[in-house]
């Protein structure tokens, strides 16, 4: 249940110079490269401690014998993209945080697929980590080289997964927002080889985040949803930081929750040929209730897109994504991809119309989504006290523990990446949804205090 000592949900966190140091950075590399071996790939987003955790983590590579291609500053997928489609390159890492505030940076692991590394995986690096690692001799220490068209060739690999000539016979305007992050140059290319006319936000690479905070919620996409209200733009496109997620606002300037995204691009996705979707017991129940109509079947997971692949993979699901905007198409790769999360919206848009009015056509369900600040070594003690204490519904221990209702659930689970809990309640009814969010939100901070 509890979190592994080093890897979260999302790799290796921390605010750098404090959990994330270099010397830790460096004690990383040597254990990746013990467990990788070969060619190791390493990219980085904006961050303005990129440059010295990189610097670290590939001295650590090259000291245990491991060639190393920096990649720069690319999206995540984009990195993952370059690792699955190279058979000399034995993985990569990520040098990101992704939604966490800029004093935060990150190390994510990339398996030789180009997936997220396996908890068996992560284990290994981190049974190596707490070890006095064998160096190589002066002369069998790795090398480094630099590649510059992994962006480019990323951004090519998602337009020949879309229906290109729709996309631009639809005379689409954009608004977009990069965060300051990842995607500052592979989303406006994209969005240029589709003709589209692109107004930019935040689209300078920037790592300390000036223009809004990384997480792409809406309450910090105030400016774009403005910029939206006062355009004739088709659409508004938000990124994270290293721009493995993306989240929409309609031309009519309201946020789209990701939930919804998912629902409308499953449906996409089961027009052209029906199968599994995969989303984790966190995602609202109306997507569940649109893949059903559509042909599809649902298939729950744990939260975690590494988990949601992995599923994915194993049946052979069409389509799957997390509620957070982190969708996965398997045809281009099986990782949470934004680039291809934008060009398959615009798809949308070009074959159903505006995206206001297919909104409006999905099942209403209200959700309501708290979290509250919670010691990593008292996630275990919640959980433990939340199973005695209910007991008029169903549980469901997938994840954390979800209640379910005749009329609702409530899904109360740990960060894997942050002291904090989360704690989602849904229903058909908003006042239940609220009701239901305050009893456990409540129930976990007076658990907590008490402690």
């Amino acid at each position: 249940m509890s979190a592994p000592r080093l890897f979260g949900t999302n790799g290796v966190r921390g605010v750098v110079n404090q959990e994330l140091t270099s010397e830790l950075a460096l004690q990383m590399g040597k254990a990746i490269g013990t467990v990788m071996k070969g060619t190791v790939a390493v990219a980085a987003d904006t961050r303005a401690s990129g440059h010295m955790i990189r610097a670290a983590l590939s001295a650590g590579l090259m000291s245990v014998g491991v060639h190393v291609v920096i990649l720069g500053v690319v999206p995540t997928p984009a990195l993952q993209y370059y690792v699955k489609t190279r058979d000399n390159v034995s993985g990569g890492v990520m040098i990101t945080a992704s939604h966490n505030p800029p004093q935060f940076n990150g190390i994510k692991c990339i398996s030789a697929d180009g997936t997220e590394a396996s908890k068996e995986e992560e284990r290994e690096i981190e049974i190596l980590f707490d070890t006095e690692i064998p160096t190589r001799s002066w002369d069998e220490i790795g090398t480094i080289d630099h590649v510059n068209e992994a962006g480019k060739e990323y951004v090519n690999a998602v337009l020949s997964n879309v229906d290109t000539d729709t996309i631009k016979n639809a005379n689409l305007t954009v608004c977009l927002d990069c965060a300051n992050g990842a995607a500052f140059e592979t989303a406006p290319s994209m969005l240029k080889k589709l003709q589209i006319k692109t107004v930019t936000l935040n689209c300078n690479a920037q790592g300390e985040f000036p223009g809004r905070p990384s997480e792409p919620t809406e309450e910090n996409l105030s400016d774009l949803i403005t910029l939206m209200k006062n355009t004739n733009a088709s659409l508004g496109i938000a990124h994270d930081g290293d721009a493995d997620r993306c989240v929409f606002i309609t031309e009519k300037g309201d946020f789209v929750s990701g939930d919804k995204s998912l629902a409308l691009l499953a449906k996409l996705e089961l027009s052209k040929k029906k199968g599994k979707v995969v989303t984790p017991v966190s995602s609202s129940s109306m997507v569940e209730e649109v893949v059903n109509k559509e042909g599809g079947t649902l298939v729950y997971t744990a939260v975690g897109s590494p988990i949601v692949a992995r599923k994915m993979k194993e049946c052979g699901a069409i389509f799957g994504g997390e509620e957070n905007g982190g969708l996965i198409f398997p045809d281009m790769q099986y990782c949470r991809d934004g680039a291809m999360t934008v060009a398959k919206m615009l798809e949308c848009i070009a074959i159903y119309g505006p995206l206001s009015e297919q909104v409006a056509e999905l099942p209403v369900y209200y959700t309501q989504k708290r979290k509250l600040a919670c010691p990593n070594g008292l996630k275990d003690s919640v959980i433990e006290y939340l199973k005695d204490a209910v007991t008029d519904a169903n549980i469901d221990d997938t994840d954390g523990l979800k209640i379910i209702y005749d009329d609702g659930w409530v899904l109360v689970r740990p960060s894997g990446t942050e002291p904090i809990f989360r704690v989602y309640s849904e229903s058909k009814n908003e006042a239940v949804s609220v009701s239901r969010a305050d009893e456990y939100e409540s129930m976990v901070a007076k658990f907590l205090e008490s402690r």
